[in-house]
């Protein structure tokens, strides 16, 4: 290799490909998966917030969509499927057997139908990982194959972009809540994020010293162990391990669809080759490493990702003043293209859980007990059900249900009742359980509860997870109109 290439490319980041070409292809597969079972009845053609008429009223450079030429169901299931085949193709490393260029047009295809969907998506793709699943599938596409090395300039781009998703979270919870600053914020969060997990209410009943150190923890992982990652090895291995560690924690405790799994991925790839070689000496390992010559990149290799990083620094201007300022935004993105976006979560902590419940009857006059629920797949609904453990699958619809109470709006909801008087059966399969299997109800309405997590002694006596209060009426019963 010719001696000014040799700062260019390296040896020591091998595993990491692997890591971050397959970790997100696998996540690219789920994501594309989510959408054929749940893109159509949210946004499909007759979806809750159709894909033409917001189309129809908004700019190509609002949000670039191949949908943006047309959209038919039939072509979102198509482009749907071909995301999970491409996805599933890296993760059993066929693309990476070929030449550099073959694993580079199948992350950019990745990259371009989901940004494609998240354009388009409206609110039920408002949340930062689809940004995140949008840069890091185009940065990972300039890896390479196994033909080339490895392109050093694109491990610091990923350093750069785990720095700005851990840092901006760090930033926006010390800026933006006094429970994080007192170190109160765990005593809420397990009992109040949108999705609790199996083991959150196990996590909400942990001794008050342990929520202060999970909050330190937290304070330390996000906000100190990031500027590791431009330090020599093995500081950016110290760190993405940490990193690594506390997503898993947050994996164990809630449901954050794809986030704390891509998080993980980009620290697992923090690390270099010669810490696994370590690691697994510790572990008693044969070192079965052979020392091997790096190939020499091709000038077109080295001419595209050379060009491509430095269009990355460029844009990384406004996120990086972004971190800086007093008004931080928070998972935002600066160009449509979504190439280098700002990050962060939980910037305030709800310190008490309102939930609405949906209910229909099939009386024409109905009386307080004919009222039934209906039950959703993740969200919190009867009180004897144990929160399930739903990520790194994404529950639009029972993530959107969460900020109702919050006061977010959401003209979406409306149509969904309307959907339930129909007894649609796209809009069912949504949920957990439909009470009146297929038949349409005479009214649906909705009731606000505060709900939170029942004592030791209460899930002893009652063996319910939840205990709730009726706040009053979210929206009076609807019926359709009678022809």
């Amino acid at each position: 290799m010719p001696d000014w290439l040799g700062w260019w490319s390296t040896a020591d980041y091998d595993v990491a490909r692997e890591v971050l070409h397959r970790g997100f292809g696998a996540l690219y597969a789920l994501a594309f998966w989510g959408a054929l079972r749940q893109f159509r009845p949210l946004l499909g053609e007759r979806g809750l917030t159709p894909v033409p008429r917001f189309v129809a009223r908004t700019h190509w450079l609002d949000g670039p969509s191949l949908f943006r030429w047309r959209y038919s169901d039939r072509l979102l299931g198509g482009c749907a499927w071909c995301g999970v085949l491409l996805g599933a193709s890296v993760v059993v490393g066929l693309p990476q057997a070929g030449p550099w260029w073959v694993p580079m047009l199948v992350f950019l295809a990745l990259w371009w139908l989901y940004l494609s969907l998240v354009n388009v998506g409206q609110t039920f793709y408002g949340f930062g990982w689809e940004t995140l699943l949008c840069e890091a599938g185009f940065l990972v596409a300039f890896l390479g194959s196994h033909d080339v090395p490895v392109p050093l300039l694109v491990i610091l781009a990923a350093r750069w972009l785990l720095f700005r998703l851990e840092f901006g979270a760090g930033l926006i919870k010390w800026r933006g809540d006094t429970a994080w600053r007192d170190l109160t914020a765990l005593d809420y969060h397990h009992e109040t994020q949108p999705l609790p997990g199996p083991l959150s209410w196990h996590a909400h009943h942990m001794p008050r010293w342990w929520h202060r150190t999970e909050v330190v923890g937290n304070h330390v992982t996000q906000l100190v162990l990031p500027w590791f990652l431009f330090l020599p090895q093995p500081f950016p291995s110290v760190a993405g391990i940490a990193v690594a560690l506390t997503q898993a924690w947050l994996v164990v405790t809630g449901n954050f669809a794809w986030l704390n799994w891509a998080t993980i991925v980009l620290g697992v790839a923090m690390v270099d080759d010669g810490t696994w070689a370590w690691l697994g000496g510790l572990a008693g390992l044969p070192d079965d490493a052979a020392a091997a010559t790096a190939p020499e990149p091709p000038l077109a290799f080295v001419i595209v990702v050379t060009a491509v990083v430095l269009l990355l620094v460029v844009l990384s201007v406004r996120p990086a003043r972004n971190l800086a300022s007093r008004r931080q935004k928070m998972n935002a993105s600066f160009e449509p293209f979504r190439l280098v976006n700002a990050y962060g979560a939980f910037g305030s902590v709800t310190r008490r859980r309102d939930e609405i419940v949906v209910e229909g009857t099939l009386a024409e006059h109905p009386g307080p007990d004919d009222w039934v629920e209906y039950e959703f797949r993740g969200k919190p609904g009867a009180l004897d059900r144990r929160p399930p453990q739903v990520a790194p699958y994404h529950l639009r619809l029972d993530w959107l249900m969460w900020f109702l109470p919050l006061g977010h709006p959401a003209g979406w909801f409306e149509v969904f009742l309307r959907r339930l008087l129909d007894a649609d059966p796209a809009t069912l399969r949504l949920l957990g359980r439909d009470p009146f299997e297929g038949q349409a109800p005479r009214s649906v309405r909705a009731l606000i509860y505060r709900y939170r997590f029942t004592t030791p002694e209460e899930r002893r006596r009652t063996g319910n997870w939840w205990a709730r209060d009726l706040l009053g009426v979210a929206v009076d019963p609807v019926q359709l109109p009678r022809r």
